[in-house]
């Protein structure tokens, strides 16, 4: 009697975490399609029309002021060229001081990379290259371990506020506080939840505070509040970099712990979010499995 054969190579069906990425792979590139069309018709006419009236605009002044496209064209040239050193139309702080370099190395250690800011020397930029690695490296373990910390505190708030719970979980050793947080682990929805909410606070605190001293409206401090926190770093909106900044000391270390307060809860709050999307991606493969 012949041995039967297997019906497929164990090597050619993917492991499960296998499957998660290809499947977070596949749905992140229909969402980044879906953002992009998306945005595309929200954007584009702006564009559009934003180059329109720069084309007006440019004829404009060159009839005006008698000076041709060309010339007008390669003064402004010289204009982006000066933006890289830190040479605006209205005048703002020094980027280079002291406290504006802090700042500078700040956006580079927390990934946040406003481009406000940038070295315009060739030792600056070779320096930025091992200084970047070395001080997002530092920054991204300072973050697991906040991480870390934020959940044990909120385990041991969620075991003292429930007493049912806290009974529920008496630990029978001496190291009370290390057993009860070990036995029991709080719901991820549950520390979703908390974190929202603690990033939501920082978050219009922070607002408020822009809103006074950068002079913008509360919307755009909110969104100016995102893209910081969440280490987007678009540059549209930059605190800090106003000529009068440079005098209220009160408010540059405020901005400083505002942002280091808000990525970090931000970056908690993505890495439980994540844990959640995991429980999904199992939800869909197990529903798969049964198709």
């Amino acid at each position: 009697m012949g041995r039967s054969l297997p019906c497929c190579c164990p090597s050619l069906i993917p492991s499960r975490e296998t499957a998660h990425f290809y499947l977070l792979s596949v749905l992140i590139a229909l969402y980044m399609l879906a953002g992009a069309a998306i945005f595309s018709s929200l954007e584009r006419p702006a564009e559009i029309r934003a180059h329109r009236l720069w084309e007006r605009r440019l004829k404009k002044f060159s009839h005006d002021y008698n000076v041709s496209c060309e010339e007008l064209k390669s003064l402004l040239l010289y204009y982006e060229e000066a933006r890289t050193a830190g040479i605006r139309t209205d005048q703002g702080r020094a980027l280079w001081d002291v406290p504006g370099a802090f700042y500078f190395v700040g956006t580079v250690v927390s990934t946040i990379g406003f481009g406000v800011t940038a070295p315009s020397t060739m030792p600056g930029k070779v320096l930025l290259v091992f200084y970047g690695l070395l001080g997002c490296s530092a920054t991204m373990l300072f973050f697991n371990l906040f991480l870390e910390r934020v959940i044990t505190l909120l385990s041991l708030l969620i075991l003292w506020c429930c007493p049912k719970r806290r009974r529920l979980c008496r630990p029978k050793g001496r190291n009370s506080e290390s057993n009860r947080t070990e036995d029991w682990k709080p719901s991820v929805y549950l520390i979703t939840l908390l974190l929202f909410l603690a990033v939501m606070l920082v978050t219009c605190s922070a607002a408020s505070l822009y809103s006074v001293m950068e002079g913008w409206t509360y919307l755009e401090s909110l969104y100016f509040c995102f893209v910081a926190f969440s280490t987007v770093g678009f540059g549209d909106f930059v605190s800090s970099q106003r000529k009068h900044h440079e005098k209220t000391w009160a408010y540059q270390v405020a901005n400083c712990l505002l942002m280091l307060l808000g990525v970090c809860c931000t970056y908690s709050l993505f890495n439980a979010i994540s844990v959640i999307m995991k429980q999904g991606l199992n939800w869909i493969l197990t529903t798969l499995t049964w198709i």
